[in-house]
């Protein structure tokens, strides 16, 4: 085998500062004491809560005076799914059972606050024979 003449490299480095302690303020004044250069850039709007400004657009709105609501069950369908459901001897939980949903879809139904989905009323027409 042949000699190998290794030499041991041993280097040690500083490890600078990090990021955030290079801009610290303290960071920053002591290396403008020891005379070395320092970048500093003015942020726009640094500090302040700009992304709610008032825009046309966001006036447009503001004067928007139409009320946008989602169409909810009739009261007259509320009934009559709660007078069919009460005729057959079911509760509104029986009736949810019946048809896989909740029984608090049942009842937003019969309270008239849920919005109407055709799927759900098909199902609830076949379990309790009403038109």
């Amino acid at each position: 085998m042949a000699e190998c003449d290794w030499d041991t490299v041993t280097v040690l480095r500083k490890k600078g500062p990090s990021s955030a302690q290079a801009k610290s303020k303290q960071a920053v004044a002591a290396a403008q004491r020891r005379g070395e250069e320092v970048e500093t850039t003015k942020k726009w709007a640094a500090g302040q809560n700009k992304q709610h400004t008032v825009t046309k657009n966001t006036a447009k709105l503001d004067l928007e005076t139409e009320e946008l609501q989602h169409q909810k069950v009739t009261l007259e369908v509320a009934k009559v799914i709660q007078k069919g459901r009460q005729d057959k001897g079911m509760t509104q939980k029986d009736l949810a059972t019946k048809i896989n949903e909740k029984p608090q879809v049942i009842a937003d139904y019969e309270s008239g606050k849920a919005i109407p989905n055709n799927q759900i009323m098909g199902k609830i027409e076949r379990v309790i024979g009403k038109t």
